[in-house]
């Protein structure tokens, strides 16, 4: 008896050698300041969905980091070295939340942001000498980045999810008017052609809007500054609609971090 209680205790030691070793997957938020504004402390009271989707997810068995920075677009987050970083450290068993759009319609090359985009899916290009950063650069479509972040992601052995474009407080005769023309469509397109899974945010968060109407949404959810920028308490509706559309996703394995 006493060697098979030693047996017992031997097992059950080296199992819980293996779980204190093996590192806990990790779940990187990237996007723009929709999803993290500033340092994502909420200075002026602008917060991204970012800085709250941790309340939902159980800590202790998966690690998040909001990558997400302000001003960006699907490919100045690539230029600037954040993306690279990123893959530095990504390892199999983890997960890439992106979220890109909000900037993709700015010029393409300007003297203070040139961080536009290609529109559409397409392998056309425009080549430059970015008035911005000094360099040469070719620049490539909205889907061709988010194709990169999604294979990249996949070579990895990561699990990449694509959000829609958040929607702005932006109406035209009681309903949301979409802003980002076509990027809502087009991140679903790269989901499905190159195996990630898709959430759309802005399908999810527009029935929460219109049902409220515009007055409640523009007191309650936004900031003054802008119709882009939420609130802590747009933020987190829009946290909370990420974590419903992500219960929604059929064999998507970072749902069983959620929170029960």
């Amino acid at each position: 008896m006493k060697t098979i209680y030693s047996l017992l205790a031997s097992v059950l030691l080296f199992w819980g050698i293996i779980a204190a070793v093996s590192p806990k997957p990790t779940l990187y938020i990237i996007g723009d300041s929709t999803v993290k504004n500033g340092s994502g402390r909420g200075q002026d009271n602008m917060w991204g969905w970012g800085s709250f989707l941790h309340e939902h997810f159980d800590t202790t068995q998966i690690h998040l980091e909001n990558h997400a920075i302000g001003g960006r677009s699907s490919r100045t987050f690539i230029t600037e070295g954040r993306w690279d970083k990123i893959l530095t450290d990504l390892k199999p068993g983890d997960f890439v939340i992106m979220q890109f759009g909000h900037n993709d319609n700015s010029a393409i090359n300007d003297s203070t942001r040139a961080r536009g985009t290609i529109k559409g899916l397409g392998e056309e290009t425009e080549e430059i000498d970015n008035l911005l950063t000094k360099k040469h650069e070719i620049v490539h479509s909205y889907g061709w980045y988010m194709r990169k972040y999604v294979d990249e992601t996949k070579a990895k052995g990561a699990i990449p999810i694509i959000c829609s474009p958040v929607p702005r407080n932006s109406w035209k005769e009681g309903k949301i008017a979409t802003s980002e023309a076509g990027h809502r469509q087009w991140a679903e397109a790269v989901a499905a052609s190159n195996g990630a899974f898709y959430i759309d945010l802005f399908g999810l968060i527009v029935p929460q809007y219109e049902a409220v109407g515009e007055e409640k949404v523009k007191n309650e959810f936004f900031t003054p500054k802008d119709n882009t920028h939420t609130n802590e308490a747009g933020a987190k509706l829009n946290a909370s609609s990420v974590v419903k559309g992500l219960k929604s996703l059929k064999k998507c394995s970072l749902k069983q971090y959620l929170k029960k």
